[in-house]
């Protein structure tokens, strides 16, 4: 995630601006791939003709329809720029790239566009070998350049001469547009979430602390803990590598000391699951016992026992954004003055995450005053 500083803009997972596909989605009661594949008049699709219908009236009670309909094409001159490229160096690690490249094929689609999608895997000569390929294409429209961590990037020369935007990176000096996750917002909200429901011994187990998304979720939770008059407390903060086996040591070492965490804020899910089997065998029931805050929203964190409470980390909008801002870039003409923009999660409050007990009430209070 980029710094923050006077250039940086920041916006919310909704604008209130015009109809989406996601709003026509949430009032149909349907996936938004049902809603594509309506709106689009996909043929193939087993839709029954009742979804059909309310999928459009949906549609039509909102104001939305497809800026460019099967007719709306048919009538239009043909567009010889019709593509983003989409590249980043790792997609088949980690769910986050493909949920971004989610976003960004389906606001495209909306838009009369398609997108091609290239990994890199961190090789210079095959990224080389791909930015020809792209700069050859004279159907791509634009590029959208992405890593699978957020990170700061050195942007390739050839990209000087396309629009561009960097999604989930940065570069210095600002030459370019830049859609990168709200990491300080989101670890801010997690750690309020847990100060709200009372508990000021709060346990932070971080991911790696050299990279970006740690470094910020760490100012989040210590601004949060600020902000309830709550000192930070080094003890209470451990390192981990974004895996469920450190998230389980790291719970066992908070749990062990004197005066305990009575909750714990863990810098993503899978780290959480790990807290969560730690919490189990110390025979501490969560969340009446032991309050556990996850960070990413991954499918998983739904099937948890209890169901994990969490923030997403907004990888489809991001994606949805770049690909706005792009295409503003690239087909509309226009022509922004470079800034990265943080995109923020919302908070997800499912099971795991509960008042303080009655019972530690009193010490924390006790805490406080001393």
């Amino acid at each position: 995630m980029a710094k923050g500083n006077g250039g940086d803009a920041s916006i919310k997972e909704a604008d209130g601006g015009r109809p989406t596909m996601t709003d026509v989605a949430r009032i149909a009661g349907v996936s938004q791939s049902s809603v594509s594949l309506v709106l689009n008049e996909m043929s193939g699709a087993r839709i029954s003709a009742e979804t059909r219908a309310r999928v459009r009236e949906a549609a039509r009670k909102i104001g939305y329809r497809l800026p460019n309909t099967r007719q709306d094409l048919a009538r239009a001159p043909a567009i010889e720029k019709d593509t983003i490229a989409f590249i980043v160096d790792e997609i088949s690690t980690s769910p986050h790239p493909v949920v971004s490249l989610d976003g960004i094929r389906d606001y495209a689609f909306e838009q009369g566009l398609l997108v091609s999608a290239h990994a890199t895997r961190s090789n210079p000569d095959l990224e080389s070998a791909v930015l020809r390929a792209v700069m050859r294409d004279p159907a791509i429209a634009g590029v959208i350049y992405a890593t699978i961590f957020t990170r700061k990037v050195s942007v390739p020369r050839e990209l000087a001469s396309i629009p561009t935007i960097l999604l989930n990176c940065y570069a210095e000096p600002r030459q370019h547009m830049a859609i990168v996750p709200g990491e300080v917002a989101g670890g801010f909200a997690a750690t309020a979430h847990l100060t709200s429901l009372g508990h000021r011994r709060i346990g932070f187990i971080n991911g790696e602390p050299w990279m970006d998304a740690a470094i910020d979720r760490l100012k989040g939770y210590k601004q949060a803990l600020a902000t309830a008059d709550i000192a930070y407390d080094e003890s209470l903060v451990r390192n981990g590598d974004w895996l469920p086996l450190r998230g389980y040591e790291a719970a066992l070492e908070l749990l062990a000391i004197d005066n305990s965490p009575t909750a714990i804020f863990c810098g993503n899910d899978l780290m959480a699951i790990g807290a969560l089997e730690a919490a189990s065998e110390r025979g501490l029931r969560v969340p009446q016992d032991l309050s556990i805050m996850g960070y990413d929203d991954q499918e998983l964190a739904r099937y948890t026992h209890p169901p994990l409470s969490t923030l997403v980390l907004p990888n489809y909008e991001m994606g949805q954004k770049a690909a706005e801002m792009l295409i503003d870039m690239a087909i509309h003409g226009k022509n922004p003055r470079p800034m990265t923009i943080k995109v923020d999660g919302p908070l997800v409050e499912r099971g795991t995450t509960a008042a303080i007990p009655e019972r530690m009430a009193g010490r924390a209070f006790a805490l406080r005053e001393g």
